[in-house]
């Protein structure tokens, strides 16, 4: 190991550990999974406790994005914008077996599977997911986080 490298390497795990425990999260709900969702988040699982606690209602302050619910295709360029208005680094938590691949709904009307219209970082399965099913993916993208190259960008 060279010294040079270990500075880097601990200011690059100290900001993959921030940016793992200080996740603004944006709840895209629109149908009946985001009772589990509002289940996750209240005392009895708690989801504050791993550092997503704070539910924005702006895409612009957000880094994730949870889509809770079936998509319409009338719904997604504003799922699409939504998504756009994120900044980065952002990621996006597909929520519920309607979000991930259309659900009961294959028909003309729900898009099968979200992952047609953003990328999907974390799919978390069920209909509807359990509060448990949610902090595993939850732990699951903060991993992911955590091992995330970090971007950094000098001013000249």
């Amino acid at each position: 190991m060279k010294e040079g490298n270990f500075l880097t390497t601990t200011v690059e795990s100290l900001l993959g550990w921030a940016r793992k425990y200080s996740l603004f999260q944006y709840p895209f709900v629109t149908a009946c999974c985001g009772m589990e969702y509002m289940a996750a988040a209240a005392s009895h699982f708690d989801i504050d406790r791993f550092g997503a606690g704070l539910t924005r209602f702006t895409p612009r302050q957000a880094d994730v994005l949870f889509v809770v619910g079936t998509i319409s295709h009338k719904l997604a360029p504003v799922l699409r914008k939504v998504y756009d208005q994120m900044t980065e680094p952002k990621w996006v938590v597909a929520f519920g077996t309607c979000t991930i691949t259309g659900g009961i709904y294959d028909n003309y009307a729900a898009v099968q599977g979200i992952d047609a219209i953003i990328p999907v970082d974390i799919y978390i399965p069920g209909c509807p997911p359990r509060p448990e099913t949610i902090l595993d993916g939850l732990m699951k993208l903060q991993k992911k986080i955590q091992r995330e190259k970090q971007k950094w960008s000098l001013m000249k």
